[in-house]
């Protein structure tokens, strides 16, 4: 069976299991310091798309559904302890609906629930598709949301094989479509940068829709990649948020 989940450092003492959900194009790495700047009862789980890292052999998913069932099925042994999830961008509308589904399908829901650089999924905006785009246009695109380094769109080598990953998670979060439900009952907070132009702070404050439950919803400097420029903001949110959670 296809593991979705790495453990970037096991940690089987750690109280809380927090999984955390990537970006487009995004892979585990973008977790890798956290293990070290987030308190040791903490145990971080980077989820692994296919398409990438370990999964490097899988077919890249194209809609979010089938991707959610299939990280249930993974992820449902190892939420044999309290467990919190993160999302940014993509990562934060996979979290969410697999917080859902969750929810619906085995009564279990995180403890707490950390949204990213992404509007909340009620509001849709009608955007042209970046997934469809010709590949001088898609690079474009790639640069101006500043998240893929020169040196990676650069190297056309490089970009044959990663365009597909790109342009499949895009085609993801491009052909989703929200369904009415009931909002969740575990605490949302909703991160956001300052100088994002992805997600406004009216598009992030609609999280609060979403849960019975207490939400926040906490600024940050940085473009829409602010998760790696004040990353130690956000994981002091965090580990705060999560203390205060599993008390």
């Amino acid at each position: 069976m296809t593991n979705f989940v790495t453990y970037l450092q096991p940690n089987p003492l750690a109280d809380i299991r927090l999984f955390c959900f990537p970006y487009a194009g995004g892979g585990t790495l973008s977790f890798r310091s956290w293990v070290n700047n987030l308190p040791k009862n903490l145990e971080v789980c980077a989820i692994e798309l296919p398409g990438r890292g370990k999964q490097i052999k899988s077919p890249p998913f194209t809609q979010l559904e089938p991707l959610v069932q299939a990280i249930a099925a993974n992820i449902l042994p190892q939420l044999d302890k309290p467990f919190a999830f993160f999302g940014h961008s993509m990562g934060a509308i996979v979290s969410f609906e697999l917080t859902r589904l969750l929810r619906k399908n085995y009564g279990i829901e995180p403890l707490h629930l950390f949204v990213s650089g992404r509007r909340a999924p009620q509001i849709s905006v009608q955007k042209s598709f970046i997934h469809t785009l010709p590949e001088p246009e898609f690079l474009a695109k790639l640069r101006h949301l500043n998240g893929t380094p020169e040196a990676v769109l650069a190297n056309a080598e490089l970009m044959e094989m990663l365009s597909p990953i790109i342009r499949a998670d895009f085609a993801v979060i491009e052909t989703y479509v929200y369904a009415e439900d009931s909002p969740l009952n575990c605490p949302i907070t909703a991160f956001g940068g300052l100088q994002d132009p992805e997600a406004s702070f009216t598009e992030l404050e609609a999280w609060r829709q979403q849960t019975n439950a207490t939400f926040s919803l906490q600024m940050l400097p940085g473009n829409h990649f602010f998760l790696h420029s004040a990353e130690n903001l956000l994981l002091y949110s965090i580990s705060r948020a999560l203390c205060l959670s599993n008390k």
